[in-house]
């Protein structure tokens, strides 16, 4: 039986694949779908970008809860960009999710989260 491989997709990747599902490439997802599905990556790709730094200034940090790993990354990072990736987290968190009686993220919400992600994303590689 061949072994199974897993796929740990980059940052990168991931702002590859929201920018597929903000182009409508994934035809398969209605509008509101592709723009939780696109939330949801740009989050993960701030997610593993975040836990990246973390671990490199203290492993095992990167293995604590969301909420505290905001609350270290000033520590790490410039405060400006610590306070950036907790407001663009906390939206994104509110668009990756269903709410019944609220209104999905739009197109220009989504597209300005990428390009506030793709820009934290670069900052939090150096």
């Amino acid at each position: 039986m061949p072994a199974s491989t897993t796929f740990c997709p980059s940052a990168q990747d991931l702002l590859l694949t929201a920018d597929r599902l903000l182009h409508g490439e994934l035809v398969c997802a209605t509008t509101a779908g592709r723009h939780r599905g696109t939330s949801l990556a740009l989050r993960t790709a701030l997610e593993i970008c975040v836990d990246r730094v973390l671990e490199e200034a203290v492993p095992g940090l990167s293995r604590t809860t969301g909420r505290a790993k905001l609350l270290c990354l000033h520590r790490f990072t410039a405060v400006d960009t610590a306070r950036r990736v907790k407001a663009v987290w906390s939206q994104l968190s509110l668009g990756c999710h269903y709410h019944q009686y609220e209104m999905g993220p739009t197109y220009d919400q989504v597209r300005a989260w990428r390009t506030e992600v793709g820009a934290l994303v670069e900052e939090l590689a150096f």
